[in-house]
């Protein structure tokens, strides 16, 4: 059972010259021992017709009651395959398979290794392979997901604090009896030991436990690479109702990759991925959110017109953000040779800005600085496991 431990107020750092800081609130700082591990289900491969399972270490390979039923030799590895319904690997057949590196070994898993053990249960379409691994370890790799190790340690452990609370939260909120989380992007990017690195060790380790609630709840703690300048109210970009925590603010990702971008389409190449309109004549923004983002856009060609919202044309084109501005360029028989869009941000624009991140510990913000920035009348406090 998960739980979160009462916290206590503390000032995090003295009064400063500096106006920026001046505006920042009191955290809310967990002064407990750390407690149990939390081990989280996350899903590498889903439906799969066979994965590949193996071992850095002797593995002990165990049926679905637990019971041991054979070993697999260090750096070997076999194919796992579904047999009338239940999963057979080398000899070895039973309605689900585990998987157990012994002495800290790592398992392999489809083409990468992780840590912890792994479990292969069958589905109605195939093979799913469940990585079991320590909550804290879990984050070693996801950090190397989503920033890069050479950034400021406080920017760092920002990260560490919003992935460990997303990852719980999704676990909450949209985990099922096989998993809490998948490994794709659409989770958490979490691609096994390839990406870790010392930097993440220190920014999880110097964390461990720490997670982000509003009013004694774990909060929807959503992050993104850049948002051009000003984050996001939640409910103007996914349409849900307004979080007191995730309201817009100033950004401090200037200068930086994701801050502004270009990209130019062919007039062909826009109709071709706009159904409905015949050749496109005109793109106009028929709701912007307060700071910037098309909300839907109205699109009128030679044969008729639609609305789109802006995230469905960011998705459609694979632009980095809904913040941008279309314009038409040239003219051929009364219609734009081309359409220039001009946008600012990489990503939904919502929470944590992690190029803004960059910046204020650049300019000397601690993580817990960051994190209020960010998630507006949130505390820290960590898990408790029991």
């Amino acid at each position: 059972m998960l739980s979160l431990l009462s916290v206590r107020q503390k000032q995090l750092f003295p009064k400063s010259g500096k106006k920026f800081w001046l505006s920042l609130l009191f955290w809310m700082l967990l002064v407990a021992p750390a407690q149990a591990a939390l081990e989280l289900r996350v899903a590498i491969e889903e439906n799969a017709n066979q994965v590949k399972i193996g071992s850095s270490t002797k593995a002990i390979v165990r049926d679905a009651t637990g019971k041991p039923v054979g070993e697999i030799a260090p750096l070997n590895a076999f194919v796992a395959e579904t047999d009338s319904g239940r999963v057979k690997m080398n000899r070895w057949l039973s309605n689900a398979l585990w998987v157990e590196p012994t002495n800290k070994g790592f398992v392999w898993i489809g083409d990468k290794w992780y840590r912890g053990r792994t479990l292969v249960v069958p589905t109605n379409q195939g093979l799913t392979a469940v990585n079991y691994v320590d909550l804290e370890r879990y984050l070693y790799s996801v950090l190397g997901g989503e920033v890069y190790t050479n950034w400021p340690q406080e920017a760092l452990k920002a990260q560490a604090v919003a992935a460990r609370t997303y990852a719980l939260y999704q676990r909450q909120t949209r985990g099922n009896r096989l998993f809490d989380v998948g490994d794709t992007i659409a989770w958490q990017v979490y691609r096994g030991v390839e990406t870790e690195s010392p930097s993440f060790y220190n920014a999880v380790d110097s964390t461990a436990g720490q997670v982000l609630t509003y009013r004694g709840r774990l909060i929807l703690a959503a992050y993104h690479a850049a948002s051009g300048g000003h984050t996001e109210n939640v409910e103007n970009v996914w349409g849900v109702q307004a979080l007191p925590y995730l309201r817009a603010v100033p950004d401090f990702d200037q200068g930086t990759p994701g801050y502004q971008w270009t990209r130019s389409f062919t007039q062909p190449q826009l109709s071709s991925r706009i159904s409905g309109v015949g050749q496109v004549q005109s793109l106009t923004p028929e709701r912007i959110s307060p700071y910037g983002r098309i909300m839907t856009v109205k699109v009128v060609g030679d044969k008729g017109s639609r609305i789109m919202s802006g995230a469905e044309l960011q998705r459609i084109f694979e632009l980095r953000s809904t913040w941008f501005t279309v314009t038409p360029e040239g003219n051929n028989k009364s219609l734009p040779i081309s359409f220039r869009f001009d946008g600012r941000g990489f990503g939904h624009g919502i929470g944590l800005s992690q190029w803004g991140a960059y910046g204020m510990a650049r300019q000397g913000a601690n993580y817990q600085q960051i994190l209020n920035h960010y998630y507006r009348g949130a505390s820290l406090a960590r898990i408790r496991v029991r």
